[in-house]
């Protein structure tokens, strides 16, 4: 974590009142994962879990998305965030709820191949000029969080797609030796998988959700799934189908099969 790069000026005369403050971050991404995560409404209560508890969207596009959001103390609020390409910006605003009609602009400056810069101004409307350095550190520090857990998503995402395709397909099948009951890991045509016992059966799952490559954790839960911590999509690992009401699924699972104290991964005969 750095340091908290928070700045306060009083307005001048012609700017908006109700401006508190503005927070800075240089950030280790590109600017594609930057739009890609400022886009993506879905990951608010998975990722940001201390903050967000529940989201309901209303809409969403190229544009941005409006949704509705349950933050931590369980208060309701519809947040819409407006993305403006051309501008390199998007500003959020709240519409209903708690803070009601503030806006908060960010914008990006891509400082290096991967690496951006971000400006964010925050305006808080009937905020007593006395109090508003106040009310913007605490965005700030908020925000410091949240950016905390994105960067760690937005990186893990930008590695694996360069592992993606930077890999080569070479085996056919790989044999492991098993230890005890715990989840075993193994690598099979440039592809990662858990192998796990289920019920006495051997099974492969990969260790990446689909969906945007969030890192899938070893142990399948008592009812055969494993969850994305990052969007919350849930895998039935015998069939590979998304059971969360989403539209994606695992891609072609291996085939797992036990000779005494080893199991051997391959690939089904077309």
């Amino acid at each position: 974590m750095t340091a908290l790069r928070y700045e306060y000026c009083p307005p001048h005369p012609e700017s908006r009142l109700d401006h508190v403050g503005t927070y800075k971050r240089t950030l280790p991404v590109n600017l594609d994962r930057m739009y890609e995560n400022a886009l993506d409404w879905e990951h608010l209560p998975h990722l940001h879990g201390s903050s967000f508890t529940d989201i309901l969207c209303i809409d969403a596009g190229n544009w941005g998305w409006r949704c509705e959001v349950v933050d931590s103390r369980g208060r309701t609020s519809v947040l819409e965030l407006a993305l403006d390409r051309a501008c390199r910006r998007w500003i959020t605003r709240n519409l209903e709820g708690p803070s009601k009609g503030a806006e908060i602009w960010t914008h990006v400056f891509v400082t290096g191949p991967s690496q951006i810069d971000i400006v964010i101004d925050y305006f808080v409307p009937d905020v007593p000029a006395v109090s508003r350095e106040k009310v913007g550190m605490a965005y700030a520090r908020s925000y410091e969080t949240l950016y905390d857990e994105d960067v760690m998503m937005m990186t893990e995402r930008q590695k694996m797609l360069d592992r993606r395709t930077d890999a080569i397909v070479r085996d056919d099948e790989v044999v492991l030796a098993i230890e005890g009951d715990r989840p075993l890991e193994a690598t099979l045509s440039g592809r990662d998988f858990y192998v796990e016992r289920l019920d006495g059966e051997w099974l492969a799952y990969p260790q990446t959700c689909p969906h945007q490559m969030g890192p899938l954790v070893a142990g399948v839960d008592d009812t055969g799934t494993v969850t994305c911590p990052w969007h919350g999509y849930v895998f039935d690992v015998r069939t590979g189908e998304c059971v969360s009401g989403h539209t994606c699924r695992f891609g072609r699972l291996p085939i797992v099969s036990q000779d005494g104290n080893q199991v051997t991964l391959s690939w089904a005969s077309d």
